[in-house]
């Protein structure tokens, strides 16, 4: 693990004013519906990229930093089964969103991917990168939802005893669809964000509506309570015996990865995303001050800065470098590094 290395500020550009939400489009995905929205390259030679999005977020949430990165990658943020424009899945489960993000990587067609994930998809993007690291180039992780134990540190930790109960999904329904779509978007935004006054008017209009696209949509109560289910399943299981952890999987990943956290976040205990970069033999760790659960939204161009600094490392390694005997090595150190701590 190492710091991020960042790019001179003035060499990332600041829209005048905030884009709207990339065209998005539905397609057919083995029989069910899969949106996705499509942010495409503004210079050439630019490389592909994948964006996921979190808990109860949609591929909106990528509007920002995908129009900033959009000079070298030619981005799709998709939404994930059960959420924004997506139908429903059979499963809710992590392995299921992973396997989400595999399928679409090979249907796109478009080769190996830099591959963005933010909150559960962070979770989910590290299941994909583990199981099928053909098909990722780069890892980006914000606030990656990897399991902690103490319920405190999150504000979701509330929820999870509503969750043993059989008719979870139905109260959720019920609780959602007593809440106007404004308070319903600002309770989002004050959990997500640090600043909660950081927030553009712009965007909290469109995440009112938003809030009120999911009045109408009959599984989204489903789709979100499943989702929780699954991700709480995969931190108990992360500590248990056999192939199922989660932490395991991360210390299978091969592709160069960034993690990022804000050091304010709410939602996922701040120690987690070291660990994460701790247990990745080739990856860069980036906390930000005064940052919450969305730096990708709170704070794009700085993200940006970081994943232009990763893009530049990138491409300036030797053609034909031995990726297999770097990734020994540093899983070597690493290993040492664990000793000496122990």
């Amino acid at each position: 693990m190492k710091r991020a290395s960042l790019v001179p500020e003035f060499t990332v550009s600041s829209p005048e004013k905030l884009p709207d939400h990339w065209p998005g489009r539905a397609v057919d995905l083995d029989g069910r519906v899969a949106f996705v929205r499509d942010t495409p390259a503004t210079a050439p030679g630019a490389e592909p990229a994948v964006y996921v999005h979190g808990l109860g977020g949609s591929s909106t949430n990528w509007t920002d930093l995908a129009g900033v990165l959009a000079p070298r990658l030619d981005g799709q943020a998709i939404d994930l089964p059960g959420f924004g424009y997506s139908g429903r899945a059979r499963s809710y489960s992590l392995t299921a969103m992973a396997q989400h993000i595999v399928r679409w990587i090979e249907v796109s067609d478009r080769g190996p991917v830099h591959l963005f994930g933010n909150s559960m998809g962070g979770a989910a993007a590290v299941k994909a990168a583990a199981v099928r690291p053909d098909l990722v180039r780069s890892l980006t992780l914000i606030s990656p939802a990897m399991p902690f134990l103490d319920p405190r540190r999150s504000l979701q930790g509330r929820l999870v005893p509503l969750l043993l109960l059989p008719n979870a999904a139905r109260l959720a329904r019920t609780r959602m669809s007593a809440m106007e779509p404004e308070l319903l978007a600002d309770m989002v935004i004050e959990s997500c964000y640090a600043d909660p006054g950081r927030y553009p008017e712009q965007r909290r209009l469109e995440a009112i509506e938003e809030a009120r696209l999911r009045h109408t949509v009959p599984w989204y109560a489903e789709a979100y309570v499943g989702s929780l289910r699954g991700l709480v399943g995969s931190f108990l299981r992360a500590y248990l015996p056999g192939e199922g952890s989660i932490w395991r999987a991360a210390a299978r990943i091969t592709a160069p990865t960034l993690v990022i956290a804000g050091r304010q976040d709410r939602l996922v205990d701040i120690r987690t995303a070291p660990q994460v970069a701790q247990l990745i033999a080739d990856s860069r760790l980036m906390m930000l001050e005064g940052v919450g659960h969305v730096a990708q939204m709170e704070v794009p161009r700085t993200v940006a800065r970081a994943v232009f600094g990763l893009l530049d490392e990138l491409a300036a390694r030797p053609a034909g470098e031995p990726v297999a005997e770097r990734l020994r090595t540093g899983v070597r150190a690493k290993r040492a590094e664990v000793r000496m701590a122990s």
